[in-house]
């Protein structure tokens, strides 16, 4: 299946780069932290014989720019690019941190089908401790310090509560690699999520759209508590849990087919 690359102009001039897959309805993927649109292609072959599936690298990854400034609402206008050059209205699939951006967006009133998120990773409960409110610009100074190995540890292990002893094992994998070389992001997932990772609950009761609510049977407990809120928190939202998936999903991209494939139509 042929897949062409596109750039669209965010509203405040940062142009936003794309892969196109399919046709018909069209469905925008958005990745989490660590991700470009490269991370989420084999979700969008997997869609693309039913949907045109458009894969946008988020601003600061890949071939998009990163802007001047950066602000939740930059991210929220780049999205609503994305589907403005597909037509105008578009449904949307979000992993973590990406979903997040998916939800806010929604709530923000971008012109959306639907909605599908896979752990937006908010904490309501006290299975882990909350992030620290200053996370943001501790990160953000290492980054600026050129330490870019210290911010995706501390993103890690402070952010995403993942062991200390299993990051130091991550540093020696091929994968730190990639992990660097995206740390200039992490603050903006660390923007999307909010001081310590909080619910917004009257943000997103705000959204109108159909919505997907989506966890692992094998995520983490906080993972899974706070999918579940955020599937009672918005009206008539569907919540299910993937059985035998964690976190890592996109890479089973297969087992999400066709739940996503019944949902997004």
């Amino acid at each position: 299946m042929t897949t062409s690359f596109e750039t669209v102009t965010s509203a405040d001039g940062t142009p936003i780069a794309f892969d196109r897959t399919g046709e018909g309805t069209p469905v925008v993927l958005v990745g989490g932290a660590f991700n470009d649109r490269t991370t989420v292609a084999a979700l969008a072959a997997t869609l693309a014989p039913d949907f045109t599936v458009l894969a946008y690298d988020r601003r600061g990854r890949g071939d998009s720019g990163a802007g001047a400034v950066y602000s939740v609402e930059r991210e929220v206008e780049d999205l609503a690019a994305v589907i403005d050059h597909v037509g105008g209205s578009a449904a949307v699939f979000g992993h973590s941190s990406g979903a997040v951006l998916g939800l806010e967006a929604a709530a923000r009133g971008v012109a959306m089908t639907s909605l599908a998120v896979y752990e937006p990773p908010y904490v309501v409960d006290d299975s882990r401790p909350k992030p620290a409110a200053d996370l943001f610009d501790r990160v953000r100074a290492l980054i600026a310090d050129g330490d870019r190995d210290a911010a995706v540890e501390l993103f890690l292990v402070e952010g995403t509560a993942t062991p200390a002893e299993i990051v130091k094992g991550m540093r020696d994998a091929p994968v730190w690699g990639w992990f660097t070389g995206l740390a200039h992001t992490l603050p903006y997932d660390l923007a999307l999520c909010g001081p310590g990772n909080v619910l917004p609950a009257d943000r997103l009761a705000k959204i109108s759209v159909p919505t997907l609510v989506m966890d692992g049977g094998e995520s983490d407990a906080w993972m899974r508590a706070g999918t579940r809120a955020v599937a009672d928190t918005i009206t008539g939202a569907r919540y299910v849990t993937v059985e035998g998936q964690d976190h890592g999903v996109l890479r089973e991209p297969d087992v999400l087919r066709g739940l996503l494939t019944d949902f997004l139509r």
